[in-house]
């Protein structure tokens, strides 16, 4: 007996697609004002699903589309004037030193 090859449908979607990111950050905020700005810039990024943000714990964590990389969450977090001390990408601890506009 032969073997069967099934080739790959359209409808099948492409390794990765429709996937998402989560993103974590250690943030030094000491009032409502900073974690109010962190919030404010999230709200607005496109490709955020979801965001929350911890004054108590001093973090944010994002789910993002899969199109939001994170060095440009970590960038806009960083305008607000607030130190990222420590960052995340889906599981993975990556650097927190803020990149140059592209």
């Amino acid at each position: 007996m032969a073997d069967v090859v099934v080739p790959p449908t359209a409808d099948v979607p492409a390794a990765g697609a429709g996937q998402e990111h989560k993103y974590h950050f250690e943030i030094t905020m000491s009032c409502g004002g900073c974690s109010g700005a962190v919030e404010r810039v999230l709200k607005k990024l496109e490709g955020v699903k979801s965001y929350q943000v911890s004054l108590a714990d001093q973090t944010a964590t994002v789910v993002a589309e899969d199109s939001l990389p994170y060095e440009k969450v970590l960038r806009t977090i960083a305008k607000t004037g607030k130190k990222v001390t420590k960052g995340e990408a889906d599981g993975e601890e990556k650097s927190v030193e803020v990149p140059k506009d592209e």
